[in-house]
Parts: C-alpha cells; sequence; structure tokens
C-alpha cells in the first residue's frame, strides 16, 4: 500500500479505487510510518532523488508525531522525529558537530498566526504578561538549500561538512573550496578580530538563473548521447547533488551560492574568542569577516513585527532570485536565548514559519491541446484538484510537446505541480513507480482541436501552432485588432474593449463580419452611442481602400513583417500571385528566406484562410494592383555564403553586400548547404568545419574574381536578351 493510499491523501489507481483497507493497529501505523519516512528521508538527503513533495513529507511527519505522542509506550530512539537529518554517505570521511547542528520548530499555518504564537510561547517561557516590553526578534528567510558548516582556525578554512544526522555530517571540504561565495581566508577587521576558531553555519543554495543555465547545459548533454546525464527537478537537489560529488571537478562546475545564519564552535571569550550581545550583532560579523548574509534579515518588535515580515516576504518571495519556503524567527538577544535553552534537540528561542507548499501531489486524469490568441498549441494537464500555493490547482501546463515528452507525463500519472505565486502551475516531474502499465504516450494533434487546420512545427521552433489565424475561432481576437491596426489597414476607433465585446457577444466569428455589422449590429452593442456607432462604420467604410503591402501585412501571417508585405507587393504585383506562387518562386523575393516561403505556403494552402481573404473582398477591402517588377538577373541567387575571419580590405558588411547584390544569402554557420565559405586572417571554427565537410573555401581575391565572373556573366545575359 502507497503512502498516500494509507492515509486517503489521493486517489489511488484504477485498479485500486473500490477496496476498503485493512483497519491498521497504531503500532503497526507507527512502524509503517516510521518505515516510509525513514525511506523519503533516505532519498532526500542521502541520494538528492526525493519522490514526493516537501508538503507530504511534512504531513507524514505530524502525523507519527500524533501518533507517538498519543502512545508513549511506542516511542523508539530510531525514530525519524528523533532524529535531524539523514545518515552520512559511505563515500565522504564522518565528521562529528562540536556543537550539535539541530533543527528548528517548524509552524505550517498560511496566515500570522505563527508569528502570534510563537511570540506568545516566548513572553510566556520568560515570565512577561502584556506589559512588558515588546521582545526583539531577528526575522530571516528559510532557504531551501543544504545546511553547511564551515569551520575555520586562524582565519583560514580548514573543514565543509553537511548536517548530516546533527551530531555527525559528512566532509565536504573539498567541494566548498569551489563556492567562491564562501570565503577560503577571512578578512581581518580592526573592531572585529578574527577568533582563533570559529565554526559558521549556513545554506548552500543554487539561484534559478544558475539553475536554468545548469539544466540547459544538461539538456545539451543529452541531446549530444553523453551517458549518465540527467536534468534536476529543482535548485535544492541541484545543489545538494553538487555539494555530494566525489570529484571536487565536478562540483566547481556548478553554479553555487552560499548564505551564512548561524554560529557553531567557537573560541571561548575567556580565550580570546568574540563577545556578541544579540543574533543581529553576529551577523554584521559574519559580514565583516566575508561572509554574504540575505539582505533581506530584519530586526523586529514583537508579534507585529514578525506578522510584517512574514507578510512582506510572502508578497516578495517570488521575486527573489534564489527559493525559499519559509521565514524564520529567532530571538535576538542571546542572553535571552540562553535562559530560554532548549527542548527536545529543538531551541526554545527560534522557530520557523513555512509558506504555503509550492509543489503537491496529484494525478493527470486528461491531457488537453490549448489554442492561443497568436495560435500556439499548449498541452495542458488536467489535474484531481490539489491545493499548492495557496489556491486549489485543476490546471498545469506542459509548455510544448518536446517538454511533454521529456518530462514523460502521461494520463493517470502521479505528478508533482508546482505552483509559485502569480506563475501558471507546471508539472515538475512524474512519480514512474505509481505509473499504470496502460498510460499511453502523449502525442501533439496534427490539426487545431479548435478550427481544424493544420497544426504546423516549424523547424527550429518548439511550439506547434495553428495554420488557420483568420479562421481559427481562438485566434480571432487577435486576428481583428491585427488586421484593423494602424500599420495594417487601419481601422480608427477598432480596440481591444470593442473586438472582446463584438467577439464575446457572438456578432462576429470571422474577420469579414466586422464590415458586416453595420450602424444596427454596432449600436446593440453594450455602452455604443449612436455617434461611436456611426464614427465606426466610417472608420470601417474608409479601411476598404487600402494598399496590398498594408492587406497582405495584417493577414497576420507568421514571420511576414511591413518589409517583407511591401517586397511580396512590390515583386508579384497581385494578391492571387502571392497566393499561387510555390516556394521556389517566393524565395526569389529579396525578403524572403526558407522559413517565410514555408510559412507563406503553409498559410494560404489553409482553404479557410482563402476564404476569409475572398469574403473580404466580396465586402468591398480593395487596393490597386499591377505588373510584377522587373526582376534584376541575380547569378547567384540559391547560393548561401558564410564570412568568417577579417578580410584584407572588406568589412564583413561590405562583402555581404557584394553577395547579396548577385542574390546570394549570407548565413552565420556552415552546414553540408553552404556553398561558399569566405576565410579572412585569424578564421576560426567556421573555416574548420568547412574544411571537415567539403565547402569551397576562397579567399578575398577569390571572391572578387567570383563577383566578377558572375557580374559578366549576368550583364552578357541581360544585353542577349535585349
Amino acid at each position: 500500500m502507497s503512502t498516500l493510499d494509507l492515509f486517503g491523501e489521493m486517489p489511488g489507481h484504477p485498479e485500486q479505487q473500490g477496496t476498503t483497507p485493512p483497519v491498521q493497529s497504531e503500532r503497526e501505523q507507527i512502524e509503517q510510518l516510521r518505515a516510509q519516512l525513514h525511506h523519503h528521508a533516505h532519498l532526500y538527503y542521502t541520494l538528492d532523488a526525493p519522490e514526493v513533495p516537501d508538503a507530504e513529507y511534512d504531513r507524514l511527519f505530524k502525523r507519527l508525531q500524533a501518533l507517538e505522542a498519543a502512545h508513549p509506550e511506542l516511542a523508539s530512539t530510531d525514530s525519524p522525529t528523533q532524529r535531524v537529518g539523514a545518515a552520512v554517505m559511505d563515500a565522504f570521511a564522518s565528521v562529528r558537530h562540536r556543537v550539535p547542528m539541530l533543527s528548528i520548530r517548524t509552524e505550517t499555518d498560511t496566515e500570522s498566526s505563527g508569528a502570534q504564537a510563537f511570540d506568545a510561547r516566548v513572553r510566556r517561557e520568560l515570565g512577561q504578561d502584556d506589559t512588558a516590553p515588546a521582545i526583539e526578534y531577528v526575522a530571516e528567510l528559510k532557504f531551501d538549500g543544504l545546511a553547511m558548516s564551515l569551520r575555520y582556525e586562524n582565519g583560514v578554512l580548514v573543514q565543509g561538512a553537511t548536517r548530516g544526522d546533527g551530531e555527525n555530517g559528512e566532509d565536504v571540504t573539498a567541494n566548498v573550496r569551489t563556492i567562491g561565495q564562501i570565503p577560503l581566508r577571512l578578512q581581518s577587521v580592526a573592531h572585529r578580530p578574527i577568533p582563533p576558531v570559529l565554526e559558521v553555519r549556513g545554506e548552500v543554495y543554487m539561484r534559478r538563473d544558475d539553475f536554468e543555465t545548469l539544466n540547459e547545459r544538461q539538456r545539451a548533454k543529452i541531446a549530444a548521447g553523453v551517458k549518465g546525464e540527467k536534468t534536476f527537478v529543482n535548485p535544492r537537489n541541484a545543489a545538494a547533488g553538487a555539494v555530494r560529488q566525489l570529484d571536487s571537478g565536478i562540483a566547481a562546475e556548478r553554479p553555487l551560492s552560499f548564505f551564512a545564519y548561524g554560529l557553531g564552535d567557537v573560541t571561548p571569550v575567556s580565550e580570546g574568542g568574540p563577545q556578541f550581545k544579540t543574533h543581529f550583532e553576529m551577523l554584521q560579523a559574519f559580514k565583516a569577516w566575508g561572509f554574504p548574509v540575505a539582505d533581506e534579515i530584519q530586526s523586529v518588535q514583537g508579534a507585529a513585527g514578525l506578522v510584517a515580515f512574514h507578510q512582506h516576504i510572502a508578497q516578495t518571495r517570488d521575486r527573489l532570485p534564489f527559493d525559499i519556503d519559509g521565514v524564520v524567527y529567532k530571538v535576538n538577544d542571546l542572553a535571552l536565548q540562553a535562559q530560554l535553552g532548549f527542548v527536545t534537540r529543538e531551541p526554545r528561542w527560534a522557530v520557523a514559519h513555512k509558506f504555503p507548499a509550492q509543489e503537491e501531489l496529484t494525478t493527470v486524469v486528461a491531457i488537453d491541446v490549448q489554442v492561443g490568441r497568436t495560435g500556439k498549441l499548449t498541452p495542458v494537464a488536467k489535474l484531481t484538484p490539489v491545493f499548492v500555493g495557496g489556491v486549489t490547482v485543476t490546471n498545469a501546463t506542459l509548455h510544448n510537446e518536446d517538454e511533454a515528452r521529456r518530462k514523460d507525463v502521461r494520463v493517470g500519472d502521479t505528478v508533482i505541480v508546482r505552483r509559485a505565486g502569480d506563475v501558471i502551475p507546471e508539472v515538475v516531474s512524474v512519480l514512474l513507480d505509481k505509473r499504470v502499465d496502460y498510460a499511453p504516450v502523449f502525442t501533439m494533434p496534427s490539426h487545431c482541436p479548435v478550427c481544424g487546420s493544420d497544426a504546423v512545427r516549424e523547424e527550429g521552433e518548439a511550439d506547434h501552432r495553428c495554420s488557420g489565424g483568420l479562421f481559427c475561432s481562438a485566434q480571432r481576437k487577435q486576428a481583428i485588432l491585427h488586421f484593423a491596426q494602424r500599420r495594417a489597414v487601419e481601422v480608427e476607433g477598432l480596440g481591444e474593449k470593442l473586438v472582446d465585446q463584438m467577439v464575446d457577444s457572438g456578432v462576429v466569428k470571422t474577420l469579414p463580419d466586422v464590415y458586416r455589422l453595420g450602424f444596427v449590429g454596432l449600436a446593440q452593442l453594450d455602452r455604443m452611442a449612436d455617434k461611436s456607432a456611426q464614427n465606426i462604420v466610417a472608420a470601417l467604410e474608409a479601411s476598404k481602400s487600402t494598399t496590398l503591402p498594408r492587406f497582405v501585412f495584417g493577414l497576420g501571417i507568421r514571420h511576414v513583417g511591413e518589409a517583407t508585405a511591401k517586397e511580396l507587393a512590390r515583386h508579384f504585383g497581385s494578391l492571387d500571385r502571392i497566393m499561387d506562387a510555390q516556394e521556389q518562386d517566393l524565395l526569389q523575393v529579396s525578403d524572403v528566406g526558407p522559413v517565410v516561403a514555408r510559412s507563406l505556403r503553409t498559410f494560404f494552402d489553409q482553404p479557410h484562410n482563402r476564404e476569409v481573404v475572398a469574403q473580404l473582398r466580396a465586402c468591398g477591402v480593395h487596393w490597386p494592383e499591377g505588373e510584377p517588377a522587373a526582376q534584376a538577373v541575380q547569378p547567384l541567387a540559391g547560393q548561401t555564403f558564410v564570412l568568417t575571419g577579417t578580410l584584407p580590405t572588406l568589412s564583413r558588411d561590405q562583402a555581404k553586400a557584394l553577395l547579396e547584390a548577385q542574390g546570394a544569402k549570407v548565413a552565420g554557420s556552415v552546414s553540408k548547404k553552404t556553398s561558399y565559405v569566405v576565410a579572412g586572417a585569424e578564421a576560426g571554427s567556421k573555416l574548420d568545419k568547412a574544411l571537415e565537410l567539403g565547402v569551397p573555401v576562397l579567399d578575398e581575391d577569390g571572391l572578387q574574381q567570383l563577383l566578377t565572373t558572375v557580374s559578366d556573366s549576368a550583364q552578357g545575359d541581360t544585353e542577349s536578351s535585349r
């Protein structure tokens, strides 16, 4: 039986539903919970490969705590509730912490009551009533990384150790030395003498941007066929995995960071050690010695100050460059900390106040494909409702087909879903051990699920798009707004709010319907006065007289901007010639390359789009047309050149202009399709690639000779045709 099945947190697999689990005794429940928590702790702390989110582990832990509290006769020294972390890995030497690295109590309520309860508890322990002055606290961030103890002797880093089980950790000194933010030698400050022995506790973590860069690098290795490589689920696991690398060279390649927040072993004051009165003063000393300390840390007064800090960080959490999962409150006065002391290996003077979990478990009940305003097709996982990130989530984006395949998300899967702030919920990973045997692999549909037009994916792009831009109802508003904008046919007064009304009311279903509305149809819309309706009718009538470039641009064809529309109109002279032109004909247009040519052909190959164009013409939209422009002979048309290095007399722009004037395309990279590589001084990898592929290589003299030859040939062809 799975963890989730045991407590009814989640629905089971189809084959499990409808069955009633056997009733278990309290002893059996406790033993099973301990086994599960040991299993998950091993995966999380030792292998850095968790299979459930933190919130699920916390629920199991609290359940075990409650059962053990209700049945003290079943207490055991090997229970997870009696431990801080995990066992030491055999691969690292063991380090015994002279001052144990203890955990602190955690409050999990989502409101401010956790802060108020902590303040009340501290005041009660100190024997203070409501008339006593407010207690001063230090409010910190609860980082989502790996706890670390750094030992310095005479100001020099001699050891880095993980928390381990709180009493014994792992010696990861070689890896810690690779972290740039950790000082190898402390800075000497006149008013802050460095103690002979100093252990600073803090958190090794990975910034979100560094995490994304790392995963991009990992994906590139996987694509290149490098064995044993993988992407990381989240920054915390990436950081923990880097710290535990047996090869410190690998650890050095991982972008790790560090924040200091606590003190371990230190030379006593009587022997020349530091004398701090407050926790905040200690943090300032850390900064003076060269340790990074989070800027967000504040000294606050009483429960009100803690509540304000909690609310502020909750609002700004997602703008931080690193992950946190809560805040930490500590009594600032170190004498009061000593007076409060500890209970069951937890300090009475500190508490962690967690935010709502940003990751939760749920199941995928379906995978739908949504069509965006611009035609982008996005696979979306439909989920069993789950409360995560402060809201109930029922959908999570899978981004695109490649991402859905990479994560291998299938209907029926149990998944970890993440929601951070206003970010769209996404599926983080799949629990493969819970997959049902018959789960089908997701495949993007070949046709738009809304209008039935071809769904196309251009070379080099990750997204599929609907090709029925003028017809697809999902793109209706965007198509109308683009067509009516000032740089296209320009319908003055036809803005977003009015288009929303037209489409949402159902009176406009396709672009030509806008011209068919008339005064009566417009006047029936909400908040549309007669004068406003008359102005829109007049603007629509005026827009019917346009130009071919404006009309072509207004169609919203992907990759066709204003400049390309002008070149198409100049080259072909009429819309029918543009619509009927084949790719090879389109490639003769100076501003059209293979991607644009395919996009044009795809657009006009859709009968829906041609029908909308015909209806716009029937509504009276017109423009002057003419004969195709006389085409100059371009002897290098269809050939691709790559420039590399420094030429003796020509700049790269000059060489490019000379080639393009003869119809050549100048590309930035070498491939088998490259016609020539023009190489100058200090040519680099492009020249090597050309030699490897057998692509002809020219110097500047060879280029000039080629240009002269083709120019003379073109001139001869022109004269012979007169």
